[in-house]
């Protein structure tokens, strides 16, 4: 509590006159404006929420959670996979999980695999690409310009391909052979969503390598292991086995985001397209652009993809292995874990998430969600509210949302897959492969034409924006790192850093309020310190007479 000076001011010493001085100048200090007429306006009533499930979302679901705390929000989330978060959510162990697929009815090993009578509906909250990162060095330098045809890929995970001087790898990297080394695949020993995308994938993209190495069709949560596999629990894990010092021939399915944040190189995949592309935010919503949802709101299937046009997208810029994920939202009136409290957490949490949280999905190597799954996300939080006649759902406008895929005055138009660059020549099969300083989340930057500009700014040269085969819906000229137009003196628009997309969990407003109050602080010490130190001194002379 800030008290009047005069009240403070005694005879009991300079710490008790600092002390006061201090508090008076502080309060001095406060801006009236930021108190307002009547007090600080009143923060709606939280209660901590929990939640687990997937690793392939964990890496943005950790950033929004420290985004929020400031608000006064607590959320806690602990990766274990996507099948652990759908068993914990159903067993009433968390508010709410987050999945890669929805509860199947059964699992692969029919034992129940469904939410036990738990009323609950599913939330899109990312969108991403599920990438192939890997270690190989050759003369101790690592190769960061691998690319792999989906054939080819499917052969290395089924064991039809072992070494890395195979000649279909050979004949995707146009000719170019890597030296003898054993291929290791890392794959989730945990049931994992990521599994289960890349599975599905397999089955639906290449049945006769898939089915007989699995031993049926279907996708599966649980990735076989045989042959020189090894098999790790966690995306992290997965990770950290592939970047280790023994990673040497490995390759691994992870979520983008894994090796962004690693600075770790990823296998570019040859699409449908006839370019081999990574999954980079743009080319994972140009893919989107081709995914099927459910539209069916009486369905508990009501929002959840159909990929199969994204795995078979024509657009040179797709990525074939695109999808979202998504949260399991708990809906019941009588849901015996939820409060009027949780409830509005969970509500502003997720209203966060689907408005300015998404600015940062495309920096943690993730794609932000389009408008028709952002509407459908306002809608699945409006059950809350439904069941909860406490849960404040006001002002929940979606033209408010500071999302990176909308466009002014048109929202049904997605500003990422619409700006999308064009992949490089270098980057076609036959063609290529790109540079070798080509890194993960970086453009294509081979000089084919000879010019000594980039292709991938160059609209003159091969590959470039006005090269001929370009798409003619695309913007005639576009910065090849951010997809933005490019003006008239060469500079883009509007630019996006590409550094290490990592954030000071502290480096908040609360936090910098909190410290520049402490250097106000330290300011008056300053000031006041030599003075009152003095007055001491003179208080202690013999025969003096203190303040």
């Amino acid at each position: 509590m800030i008290r009047p000076f005069a009240t403070t001011l005694t005879a009991r010493g300079a710490r008790v006159r600092l002390a006061a001085a201090l508090t008076f100048g502080l309060a001095i200090l406060v801006p009236a404006a930021a108190l307002g007429a009547s007090g600080p306006a009143a923060r709606p009533s939280y209660a901590q929420i929990e939640g687990s499930g997937s690793t392939w979302s964990e890496v943005i679901v950790q950033q929004w959670i420290a985004d929020v705390d400031a608000s006064g929000m607590k959320v806690t989330y602990s990766g274990g996979g996507s099948s652990m978060g759908r068993k914990n959510f159903a067993q009433g162990v968390t508010d709410f999980g987050i999945s890669e697929i929805p509860y199947p009815g059964v699992d692969e090993f029919g034992n129940p695999d469904n939410a036990n009578g738990r009323e609950y509906a599913y939330l899109p909250i990312v969108a991403g690409g599920t990438a192939f990162t890997y270690q190989i060095k050759v003369g101790g330098k690592m190769i960061k310009n691998l690319r792999l045809s989906g054939e080819t890929l499917a052969k290395i995970f089924t064991n039809k391909i072992t070494n890395w001087n195979d000649p279909a790898i050979t004949k995707d990297n146009n000719g170019r052979a890597l030296p003898s080394l054993d291929i290791t695949p890392v794959v989730r020993s945990d049931g994992s969503g990521t599994t289960a995308q890349f599975t599905t994938w397999l089955d639906k993209e290449y049945p006769s390598l898939w089915r007989p190495f699995f031993g049926r069709s279907g996708f599966t949560s649980y990735y076989p292991r045989k042959g020189r596999a090894l098999a790790q629990s966690g995306s992290d894990q997965v990770m950290n086995t592939v970047a280790g010092f023994a990673g040497n021939g490995t390759i691994a399915y992870v979520e983008y985001s894994y090796p962004v944040n690693k600075h770790f190189p990823v296998v570019k995949v040859l699409n449908k397209g006839g370019y081999y592309v990574e999954p980079t935010q743009y080319n994972v919503a140009v893919a989107l652009t081709k995914a099927r949802i459910n539209q069916d709101k009486n369905s508990q299937m009501y929002l959840t993809q159909i990929l199969d046009g994204v795995y078979r997208a024509t657009d040179p810029r797709a990525y074939p292995l695109s999808s979202y994920s998504y949260m399991i939202l708990p809906i019941g009136a009588d849901d015996r874990r939820m409060t009027t409290a949780k409830r509005q957490t969970l509500m502003d949490f997720m209203y966060y998430s689907l408005c300015e949280g998404q600015s940062k999905a495309g920096p943690y190597g993730y794609s932000p969600l389009p408008l028709n799954l952002v509407k459908a996300g306002f809608d699945q939080l409006g059950r809350l509210a439904k069941a909860d006649s406490g849960v404040d759902a006001s002002n929940r406008d979606v033209t408010r949302c500071n999302n990176p895929t909308f466009v002014a005055g048109n929202l049904n138009e997605n500003k990422l897959a619409k700006t999308a660059p064009m992949p490089a020549a270098c980057d076609k099969a036959g063609a290529g492969p790109c540079g070798t300083e080509t890194g993960t989340g970086k453009p294509s930057t081979d000089d084919s034409d000879g010019d000594g500009t980039p292709d991938t700014t160059d609209s003159s040269g091969p590959g470039g924006p006005d090269a001929p085969g370009s798409d003619p819906d695309a913007p005639p000229a576009v910065d090849p790192e951010t997809g933005q137009p490019v003006v008239d003196d060469g500079t883009a628009a509007a630019a996006e850093v590409f550094a290490n997309p990592t954030e000071v969990s502290a480096d908040r407003r609360a936090e910098r309020t909190a410290f520049g109050w402490l250097a106000v602080a330290e300011l008056f010490a300053l000031i006041l310190l030599p003075g009152l130190g003095a007055a001491w001194l003179r208080r202690r002379r013999p025969g003096k007479v203190g303040l």
